[in-house]
C-alpha cells in the first residue's frame, strides 16, 4: 500500500503546481486589464466623446518706436539713435499674463462664458463659480504668448471652444496690448516736457532775480552804466588835466614878463588852484587818492564797477540759461509730436477653419 500512496500523492503535487502558473497569469493579465487597458479606454471614451473641440487663433506683432530728430539737432551733430523696441515687448510680454488684462477682456467678452460653453467637460472647460485667479491660471492654459527676444517679435495663439471666439480674445487682446503701449509712450512724452517745463520755470525765476539785483545797484547809485559813465568821467579829468597845464603854461609866461600890480596873475592862480581841486574831486571817485565823497557815488568806482560787472554777469548767464531752457522746453514739445510708439502685426488674427485641440492622439499615448 505503501508505493499506492506514494504515487498519490505526487500526482496531487503535480497537479497543485500547474495551477499555480495559470493562476498567477490570470492576475497579470486582469492587472493589465484594469491598471493599463481600462484607464486608457476611459480617456479615449472622455477625449473622443466628452472633450469638446478647441480652436486656435494666433497673431504676430511687435513694438515699434520711431524717434526722428528734429532739424537743429542734425545740424548740430545731437542726433541719437534709440530704439525702445525690445525693452518694449519684455514689458508686453509680462502684461499678455497679467490679472489686469485678463480683468479687461473679461468685462469687454465675458470670458468666463466663452471658456466654459461646453456642458460637461470638467477637464478642459473652465469652471464658472471660479474666482478671478481661477481665471489667470486657465487664461495661462489657452492663452500662449512665444517671445523671441533678440528680435522683439511676439507671437500668440488663443484657444476657444469656437472659432469667432477664439478670433475675438485674440483681437481683444491686440487692442488692449496697443492701448497700453500708447499709454507707455504718452508718460514717456509727458515726463519729457514736464521736466523740460520745471526748468524753464527754474531759469526764469533766476532771470528774474539777476534783473531785479541790477535794478537795485541801479537805483541806489543813479548809474545806468558804470562803464560809460567811467568813460565820461575820465573824458573829464582829461580835460581838466589838459587846462590845468595850460593855466600854468599861462601862469609861467606872466612872471616871465612881470609887470608890477599885473591884476592877470591873482586870477590866473585862483583858476589854477580851482582846477586842481576839481582833478583831486575826480581823482577821489575813481580812488585814486583824496577821502570818499558824501552821496550815491561815494563809493570809489572800482567797487562800483566791480560789482556792476558781477550783476552783469549774473543776468548774462541766466539769460544764456533761460534761452538753453526755452529751446529745451522747444525741442520736448516737438519730440513729444514726433515721437510714436505703435503696436505693428505682421500677422493679422486668424479665423480658424478645424479644431486642433485636444491633442486626442497624443494625450492618448501619454496617458497609455
Amino acid at each position: 500500500m505503501t508505493p499506492m500512496r506514494d504515487a498519490i500523492a505526487a500526482a496531487e503535487l503535480a497537479s497543485g503546481g500547474a495551477r499555480g502558473p495559470k493562476r498567477r497569469h490570470r492576475v497579470i493579465v486582469a492587472s493589465f486589464l484594469a491598471l493599463v487597458v481600462a484607464p486608457v479606454v476611459l480617456v479615449a471614451a472622455y477625449l473622443y466623446l466628452v472633450a469638446a473641440d478647441q480652436y486656435a487663433s494666433s497673431v504676430g506683432f511687435t513694438v515699434r518706436s520711431e524717434e526722428r530728430s528734429s532739424a537743429s539737432e542734425l545740424l548740430g551733430g545731437l542726433s541719437m539713435l534709440t530704439n525702445t523696441a525690445t525693452s518694449d515687448s519684455d514689458v508686453l510680454y509680462e502684461f499678455i499674463t497679467s490679472q489686469t488684462l485678463v480683468e479687461r477682456i473679461d468685462a469687454k467678452l465675458n470670458l468666463v462664458e466663452k471658456f466654459s460653453k461646453p456642458e460637461f467637460d470638467p477637464v478642459f472647460a473652465y469652471n464658472p463659480n471660479g474666482t478671478i485667479e481661477d481665471l489667470l491660471k486657465y487664461w495661462e492654459r489657452v492663452v500662449k504668448p512665444s517671445y523671441a527676444s533678440g528680435t522683439g517679435l511676439i507671437e500668440l495663439e488663443v484657444r476657444a471652444f469656437t472659432p469667432e471666439d477664439a478670433q475675438a480674445i485674440t483681437v481683444a487682446i491686440l487692442e488692449e496690448s496697443s492701448r497700453m503701449i500708447n499709454a507707455l509712450g504718452a508718460v514717456a512724452r509727458e515726463d519729457a516736457t514736464r521736466y523740460a517745463r520745471e526748468e524753464l520755470d527754474v531759469a526764469l525765476a533766476r532771470l528774474k532775480s539777476a534783473r531785479e539785483a541790477l535794478m537795485l545797484f541801479r537805483a541806489k547809485t543813479r548809474i545806468v552804466d558804470p562803464v560809460a559813465d567811467i568813460q565820461g568821467q575820465m573824458g573829464l579829468l582829461s580835460s581838466l588835466e589838459t587846462q590845468l597845464a595850460q593855466a600854468h603854461i599861462e601862469l609861467n609866461l606872466m612872471r616871465q614878463s612881470y609887470v608890477r600890480e599885473d591884476p592877470r596873475m591873482p586870477q590866473a592862480e585862483r583858476r589854477i588852484d580851482v582846477i586842481e581841486k576839481l582833478i583831486e574831486q575826480e581823482r577821489a571817485k575813481f580812488g585814486m587818492g583824496g577821502n570818499a565823497q558824501d552821496g550815491a557815488t561815494s563809493q570809489a568806482y572800482p567797487a562800483l564797477l566791480g560789482e556792476f560787472e558781477r550783476l552783469t554777469v549774473d543776468v548774462e548767464y541766466a539769460s544764456k540759461a533761460y534761452l538753453a531752457a526755452m529751446a529745451a522746453m522747444d525741442v520736448a514739445n516737438a519730440e513729444a509730436l514726433r515721437q510714436s510708439r505703435y503696436l505693428e502685426t505682421y500677422t493679422e488674427p486668424t479665423m480658424p477653419a478645424s479644431a486642433l485641440y485636444p491633442e486626442r492622439i497624443t494625450l492618448l499615448l501619454l496617458a497609455a
